[in-house]
């Protein structure tokens, strides 16, 4: 009694689809796009990377991140000399930590070459900086480009990565809706491929600091961009209660332990998290069905057992007017007028005698 064309037509607001990476297309009735953040949780170890490559590969993501710094472009020499001695601290200063983490371009190379060819799945990165950025896009040519949250509101970096035409997935933690529009009124202009996520930046992320809601805001706020969540908390419930809200694009962090040195790890989800959570979005997905409400096939064993019908509550002489108190409704055999019609009947002649206790069927009565 349903049909997806009608269901689609229900949704005046479905939001534009668009291609992320050769031959996966996001938005309006596509599959939740799942992106796993491995970002630096590597340990600055390329050997490590690709076992988390494939790993995320065998959970079911659609694409393995990481993020790209050139570093003397997103730090001043002041911030990189800074001394770094804490526990998760890869060197004595900022500079050598940041360091340590970071792949030359040659073993971005070696990691893409890897992930398409070896383990078939997308590559992308987010570019911390506009020098990443061009190396992600022009020379590393990634499907897609992610925008941390560190530089949403960078507005001259929004413009300089729209106008190269890569498609682009834009987090907005410690932003305002406000920015937020003034980003979309900047990148809308000049690249209509472009998703919107909400974030709080926080690690690990306490449930009362998610604002789900802000998912619905962004639907309404920019209907024709896909939304989606990139979420840092503990779990997989409040991701879960994303897809139902209508992301369409999710983004978690992974790890291969949350005890290793490294604040993202406390804030990852495991492996075996992470294939739950994508195997429990796809029933998530199927369950979401058709906004319309109607009584669906699989109903009909139980309607056809259980479901009442208009019954004569006495016997009913032939040509006598109907009245509510000759009328009840009950389980019966044969099936006949539905419950909610009983007022239909009110004042409508039997065309024939209705013995009580009986069916009262159309055919009965001069409707």
């Amino acid at each position: 009694r349903s049909s997806d064309l009608t269901a689609r037509q229900f949704d005046e607001e479905m939001p534009l689809e668009f291609e992320i990476a050769p031959g996966r297309r996001i938005g309006g009735d596509n599959p939740c796009f799942v992106i796993a953040e491995i970002g630096q949780n590597h340990q600055g170890d390329i050997e490590i990377a690709k076992r988390m490559i494939k790993l995320v590969k065998e959970a079911g993501a659609d694409c393995a991140k990481f993020q790209k710094s050139e570093l003397e472009h997103k730090f001043n020499k002041a911030a990189l000399a800074r001394p770094y001695l804490t526990p998760n601290s890869w060197g004595k200063t900022y500079g050598e930590h940041k360091q340590h983490l970071e792949f030359s371009h040659e073993q971005y190379r070696e990691l893409k070459a890897y992930a398409e060819k070896e383990v078939g799945i997308f590559f992308a990165a987010s570019g911390m900086d506009q020098a990443a950025a061009d190396f992600l896009l022009d020379d590393l040519r990634i499907p897609f480009l992610k925008v941390g949250s560190g530089d949403t509101n960078n507005l001259p970096y929004l413009e300089h990565v729209a106008k190269k035409g890569s498609p682009l997935v834009i987090s907005s933690g410690m932003q305002s809706l406000e920015t937020m529009r003034q980003v979309y009124q900047t990148v809308k202009p000049l690249n209509s491929n472009f998703a919107l996520l909400q974030c709080t930046s926080a690690y690990p992320l306490e449930p009362k600091d998610v604002h789900l809601r802000v998912i619905s805001t962004y639907r309404k706020e920019f209907p024709d961009v896909p939304v989606g969540y990139s979420g840092h908390e503990s779990g997989t419930a409040i991701t879960l209660a994303a897809v139902a809200l209508g992301a369409k694009i999710v983004e978690r962090h992974v790890t291969l332990d949350k005890t290793w040195k490294g604040s993202d790890h406390a804030a990852s989800l495991s492996m075996d998290e992470l294939a739950d959570l994508i195997r429990d979005i796809r029933v998530v997905e199927e369950a979401l069905g058709s906004p319309l409400k109607a009584m669906r096939s699989c109903e009909m064993l139980t309607h056809n057992k259980l479901g009442k019908s208009v019954v004569a509550a006495c016997t009913i002489a032939a040509g006598a007017v109907l009245s509510i108190d000759m009328l009840a409704v009950k389980v019966a055999e044969p099936k006949g007028v539905a419950p909610e019609r009983i007022y239909e009947l009110i004042g409508k002649k039997t065309k024939k005698a209705i013995e009580g206790d009986a069916t009262v069927l159309e055919e009965d009565v001069e409707l």
